[in-house]
């Protein structure tokens, strides 16, 4: 991720870019294999290199990484992160396995090993088995901050709605085999790891500094990068990185989770120019409101933090986007957040799409329903946003053509991840018991 800017009065819109994780799978199995080696080397290099784009080993060689270069529009980043997707899925193809957006592995398998170099490495003989087998994939949102002071305050002010980006973005039903009961179960999987979940409120720079050290001294991080909070200023970059969301299921999605975050990092902005300070959030309610997202994802009620009340999730949403509307005005955001959280609902969230797919095949459908989202990108059922792609695929203009679909892949759905035909109930309807299954309860 190169270096991005920042906004202020007057000033360009500030730099948004995101790291996407997925996970490769076998084309025939469904189960995770280790390939990312020849996948990675099969992809080449990334287009946008030269502002930071790039294709990334993670910690296991069941997993990769698309990052994009630094972006100022959604258009640009939306176009980005089809190329990143259309490239790894078709290196993947090539090598007999999918690309794969979800939060948690959907069928067991053997654990993977871990990518080589020394820091993983490291990690690996840091916390044991705790890593051995951890094929979490999330979705970061970097954006552009004025210095590391403002980023700690941005961070303080992001605290009480990272549960509502986690409920947003509810990708990992499934876990190694099983229904989890969860709508994000990869959260669970990230409290294995000592400070995960929603950072403390940190009065200066040096404040988080020292925690940070503290935890490294104490032996429990590998090094000062190594945090696990989900925001937090970037080590390497002047931005602020929040790390709230599963794996996002679609590119829309992970432009959704950018926007907002963007959205919201410019609304705490405005209110430190204005000499608002952050409110201190209690760490308890922030804590219980990320394990009911993580358990239900928006089809819940959440603890607000703030007001100290519990909260429908939709009205959680609501208040975010009121929140950040001044700053996705100013960088003509707005109507796209609109469309595409019309498109949630109706779809619903990665989740419950996953739970679908299950009910209506197996997990092996999941899988696949998996892989065809992932490459296809588009929230809508109607062929995608308009201006956020470069052909009908919506991939970049020299992106590699679409790999073909594996068996058992439905042509019709191959449009978007919802079919109009699907009835889908409103979020806030109550469920029957006909759309009641054992992952629900």
């Amino acid at each position: 991720m190169g270096v991005h800017g920042t906004g202020g009065p007057g000033a360009a819109a500030p730099s948004v870019g995101v790291e996407e994780e997925f996970l490769l799978v076998d084309a025939v199995s469904g189960k995770c294999v280790p390939g990312a080696g020849g996948v990675l080397a099969e992809a080449g290099a990334h287009r946008w290199a030269g502002s930071g784009g790039s294709f990334q080993a993670e910690l296991l060689t069941s997993q990769v990484e698309a990052a994009t270069g630094v972006c100022r529009d959604l258009a640009g980043l939306g176009e980005q992160l089809r190329f990143g997707r259309a490239r790894l899925a078709a290196a993947a193809r090539s090598r007999g396995a999918l690309l794969v957006a979800s939060g948690t592995p959907v069928l067991d398998g053997r654990p993977p090993p871990p990518a080589p170099g020394d820091r993983f490495a490291a990690i690996m003989a840091a916390f044991g088995d705790v890593v051995e087998d951890y094929q979490a994939c999330g979705c970061h949102v970097h954006v552009g901050v004025p210095g590391r002071e403002a980023a700690v305050a941005v961070v303080n002010h992001l605290r009480p709605w990272l549960p509502v980006l986690l409920a947003l973005s509810a990708n990992s039903p499934f876990d190694h085999g099983r229904a989890s009961g969860h709508a994000a179960r990869r959260i669970v999987e990230m409290a294995r790891f000592p400070g995960a979940g929603v950072p403390p409120w940190s009065a200066t720079a040096a404040e988080w500094d020292a925690r940070v050290a503290a935890l490294v001294e104490a032996g429990v991080l590998v090094d000062a990068s190594m945090t696990f909070w989900l925001a937090r200023p970037s080590p390497r970059w002047p931005t602020v990185e929040v790390r709230a969301a599963d794996a996002a299921a679609t590119a829309d999605e992970a432009v959704l989770q950018a926007a907002l975050v963007r959205g919201l990092v410019g609304a705490a902005l405005a209110d430190l120019a204005a000499g608002r300070e952050a409110p201190r959030a209690d760490g308890q309610l922030c804590a219980a409101a990320l394990w009911s997202a993580a358990r239900h994802g928006l089809d819940c009620t959440l603890a607000d933090p703030v007001a100290r009340r519990p909260v429908p999730a939709w009205r959680l949403v609501d208040d975010l986007v009121a929140r950040a509307a001044p700053a996705l005005e100013d960088t003509g955001d707005l109507a796209t957040v609109f469309t595409l959280l019309e498109a949630l609902r109706r779809a619903g969230t990665g989740a419950d799409r996953q739970r679908r797919a299950a009910r209506a095949g197996g997990p092996r459908a999941v899988v696949e329903m998996l892989a065809r989202q992932t490459r296809s990108g588009r929230l809508t059922g109607s062929g995608g946003l308009t201006g956020f792609g470069g052909g009908p695929s919506g991939g970049a203009p020299d992106a590699p053509p679409e790999p073909s679909p594996p068996p058992h892949e439905t042509h019709g759905e191959e449009t978007g991840v919802w079919d109009a035909r699907e009835r889908v109930p409103e979020p806030d309807a109550p469920r029957t018991d006909a759309t009641l299954t054992t992952e629900d309860t």
